[in-house]
């Protein structure tokens, strides 16, 4: 079974107020590519990964106007796709959902979110002392994570969760005290995100619950220079000693030449580009038994990919991340 976790850039832009596909020659939401680009680039991507599920993260919007499900309903019918069912969990307000597409013929799937000790439920309010000043923090998420129930045709039951972390990035900083402040500021309630994420995976762990965690954590060992402030990534956090992940535990290695990333970010002051490995499917230990295999379709890093001239331009067009797949073996 192939499970894949998959940030779609400005996915949104690519529907109209009925939540049809649009394919013109008017600007996407990807600088420089127009939406008949992006959309024939991401039905290309999704064909070639065919997958038995996809997280998507940064889906297209909910809300009065707008449904995500019947927009990437239309999208996999559009495209031929397996995954052609969807589901998601809490909408929110960013227009930046995470919906999971997935193929009824081989899973069953429901939306199940979850509440405990020290971690309410992901659409409610977390309380944390962020700065140690004795008074305890009300941190919410921006998007909720979407927490699932996977059972597959032949009766075997795991939990999924799909995650989309707080960005660290200083946002609307005019001068370089700005940008230090808010980049504090923004790791302090990505930490804080961590934690809450990672006592839920601790319950499902406790409960003895098989259990995948997937999406874009926006942090990576060693990523920034503020994490020196606070001892440890939001990925070490969310990962601990149990969950795992092959890439997330490549960056905890001493610095080689060949590390991996996601995603790939142009920078207009330097005029050049940077990656970043942000996107990770975490599995829980029971499931590593399970013949686990781990991929980022990244084009530049990936010699299958970028063999594949057609697949290269499309992983390209498509998005500013690139798909992690995980196949394993699940029946």
């Amino acid at each position: 079974m192939r499970l894949v976790s998959y940030n779609v850039e400005w996915f949104a832009a690519l529907f109209d107020e009925q939540d049809h596909l649009i394919l013109d020659q008017h600007a996407s939401g990807r600088h420089g590519v127009d939406r008949y680009t992006q959309g024939h680039a991401l039905a290309q991507v999704f064909q070639a990964l065919d997958a038995d599920a996809v997280m998507v993260i940064e889906a297209p919007n909910s809300g009065k106007h707008h449904s995500t499900v019947k927009a990437l309903e239309g999208f996999a019918a559009q495209a031929g796709l397996r995954a052609r069912a969807v589901v998601m969990g809490f909408a929110n307000d960013t227009q930046q959902e995470i919906a999971l597409m997935y193929d009824p013929d081989v899973l069953q799937v429901q939306h199940d979110p979850q509440q405990g000790e020290g971690a309410p439920r992901f659409d409610g309010v977390f309380k944390i002392d962020l700065d140690i000043d004795a008074r305890m923090d009300h941190v919410r998420f921006s998007k909720p994570p979407l927490e699932l129930v996977v059972t597959t045709t032949k009766g075997q039951k795991l939990r999924l969760i799909g995650a989309h972390l707080k960005s660290k990035a200083p946002h609307g900083a005019r001068n370089q005290d700005a940008v230090i402040r808010l980049s504090i500021a923004n790791r302090r309630k990505q930490l804080a995100q961590a934690v809450w994420l990672r006592r839920r995976i601790e319950q499902h762990l406790q409960d003895g619950q098989d259990l995948i965690v997937m999406g874009d954590l926006n942090d990576g060992p060693g990523l920034d220079e503020y994490e020196r402030l606070f001892g440890r990534s939001s990925v070490e956090i969310v990962m601990g000693d149990d969950m795992q992940d092959p890439h997330a535990c490549h960056l905890l290695q001493p610095r080689t030449a060949d590390q991996p990333s996601t995603s790939r970010f142009y920078n207009a002051t330097t005029k050049r580009y940077f990656r970043a490995l942000l996107d990770y499917v975490m599995v829980s230990p029971g499931l590593t038994t399970r013949s686990p295999t781990w991929r980022i379709w990244h084009p530049f890093e990936d010699a299958r990919c970028y063999e594949d001239r057609d697949l290269r331009e499309a992983l390209l067009a498509a998005s500013d991340h690139f798909p992690v797949s995980l196949d394993i073996d699940l029946t």
